[in-house]
């Protein structure tokens, strides 16, 4: 029989069983039937199999982007103002691009912006120029890590919020600390009262739309799986409606939202598990957010944060947890019991000792060998928690996105001394820790290269240090991006390596990251796509 897909002239980082190979691979009903020499490959060719000439270039294993946000960011892309410091390089250049996004607007509708890193484009606007900016129009600015934001006074008062509004359990509007005046700046479940405000005319077609424009990035940038952390109702519909409607391109993975208060009862009632669905579209688990943003300033640390405060913070500052021990405890432990995989956020030392009190506790009551419950983000790992990650069996899913983007604020915010245990992967992978890495885009953007770069030069984008003796080589890194995205999923049998009888997922590179020189990684451009066989990108 023949092939439905084959790839010649290939140099295949496999990931796998058969190590590097030199030749090609078949597909047929989308997973790999065949492996090796030009010679042999060529011996599946019939008048209808789709051809892919690697002209010799380096083939690696579909990207696996085991948390990010594409929901989200879907949304974003189809309604908001994308502010990242490549588009707005200053206070007056963000200023400019809030009056004229606003002056375009109807009366009455939000002017909604996303991505602000103020470290690289002047610092945080004042609550007056907001005020000008938003030609009489609520403007609400999402902080880059998507913990914090800024609102004029059209926002607050189009929200219901009064100059002398309470702060919110687990939340904080922003203060002058001379006058106890508003600055506009609100964190956490602050920030959520906006959100909620702007997503509450969001349609399940607004994210089938915007997903077509995330497939595309994703697709481009050889990621042919994410983990679409968070996922609230609305998108587990959207997400149903595409597969059903032939609209997915990419795999998707459903972690279901703890935010989303009905959601986690409600599969436990209905007695779903992890791993209902099939290829394309698979629920891998639940996730909780308690811990929050080193960059922002508001994750939790044991000790406290350096450098300047934002206005308002409290001094010291130590960070802040989103929930209740026992309250989260009890949640985790019942979605625990009824097979679902569990994940909880955990950025500095005190959040991630936090979910790991959490989980152990879940586990203590009922005790499972390979549950894989994953701290998300896991980024502050000292040798302390270390060897609690081992001793537990648990998987740090590292944000490695952060490296790069944020590096230069997380130095800034903890201390050139403090990344010696920052994402610390050369460590994880001598103790034997599964440390899959990720993007939380759009937290950070799509591309997975330049966090690779990050992770085997320890360099940000701005050249700040990350502390080169945790570097890890290109193979490692990739791996991370592969088979353990893929493992951290309980995925390993269909994705994360190209072997026989696993999905037909990979991309074509322009360059060899596993041999050129490292700072060259970053730069790397994808020339093809391939997703179950099919090409979906380039070409």
């Amino acid at each position: 029989m023949n092939a439905e897909f084959v790839l010649l002239n290939a140099r295949i980082a496999t990931m796998g069983g058969q190590g590097d190979l030199t030749g090609g691979l078949a597909s047929l009903g989308g997973r790999i039937v065949a492996m090796g020499e030009d010679f042999a490959m060529r011996q599946h060719i019939g008048a209808e199999t789709r051809v892919l000439d690697a002209g010799g270039a380096r083939v690696i294993p579909g990207i696996v982007d085991s948390h990010c946000h594409p929901d989200a960011y879907a949304v974003r892309l189809k309604g908001w103002t994308l502010v990242s410091p490549d588009r707005v390089a200053s206070r007056e250049a963000l200023l400019s691009t809030i009056h004229r996004v606003c002056a375009a607007l109807p009366p009455g509708r939000w002017g909604a912006f996303y991505r602000l890193n103020e470290r690289a484009s002047g610092g945080y606007p004042t609550r007056e120029e907001l005020d000008a900016a938003g030609a009489g129009r609520p403007v609400f600015i999402l902080r880059t890590d998507g913990h914090m934001g800024l609102a004029n006074r059209a926002a607050f008062a189009a929200c219901g919020l009064a100059d002398d509004v309470a702060d919110p359990p687990f939340g904080a509007f922003g203060r002058d600390p001379a006058t106890g005046a508003l600055t506009g700046l609100v964190r956490e479940t602050a920030a959520h009262i906006f959100l909620d405000a702007i997503h509450a005319t969001d349609r399940e077609s607004d994210i089938m739309d915007g997903m077509e424009m995330v497939q595309d990035q994703c697709l481009a940038h050889g990621i042919t799986s994410v983990g679409n952390a968070l996922t609230p109702t609305q998108a587990i519909r959207a997400f149903q409606a595409m597969r059903r409607e032939g609209r997915l391109r990419m795999r998707l993975g459903i972690m279901a939202s703890g935010r989303d208060v009905p959601l986690v009862p409600h599969l436990i009632g209905a007695g779903i598990r992890s791993g209902f669905g099939d290829e394309w579209l698979r629920l891998i688990g639940v996730e909780w957010c308690p811990d929050c943003s080193t960059s922002g300033r508001t994750a939790a640390y044991w000790d406290p944060y350096l450098g300047t405060p934002v206005p308002g913070e409290p001094v010291p500052n130590t960070g802040m947890l989103l929930y209740d021990k026992a309250d989260l405890t009890e949640r985790v432990t019942a979605a625990h019991k009824a097979g679902l995989q569990v994940m909880i956020e955990g950025v500095g030392d005190r959040g991630i000792d936090f979910a790991l009190d959490v989980m152990e506790a879940a586990l203590a009551a009922h005790p499972a060998q390979d549950h894989r419950m994953r701290v998300e983000h896991c980024c502050f790992v000292t040798p302390a928690i270390l060897a609690r990650l081992k001793r537990g069996g648990f998987v740090d899913s590292s944000a490695t996105g952060f490296m790069d983007e944020l590096g230069e604020a997380y130095v800034a915010n903890r201390g050139q001394e403090a990344m010696r245990h920052m994402w610390p992967h050369r460590s994880l992978i001598a103790a034997g820790v599964p440390a899959p890495g990720h993007s939380d885009f759009a937290v950070c953007r799509v591309n997975p290269f330049t966090a690779l770069a990050a992770m085997v030069t320890r360099r940000t984008q701005t050249g700040a240090d990350l502390d080169a003796s945790e570097a890890i080589t290109a193979r490692q890194a990739l791996a991370a991006y592969t088979t353990l995205g893929a493992f951290a999923q309980r995925e390993e049998h269909d994705k994360g390596s190209l072997d026989m009888g696993k999905l037909a997922d990979f991309a074509v590179l322009d360059t060899d990251i596993l041999e050129c020189d490292p700072a060259a990684i970053r730069a790397t451009r994808v020339t093809a796509t391939v997703v179950g066989g099919v090409l979906r990108h380039g070409g």
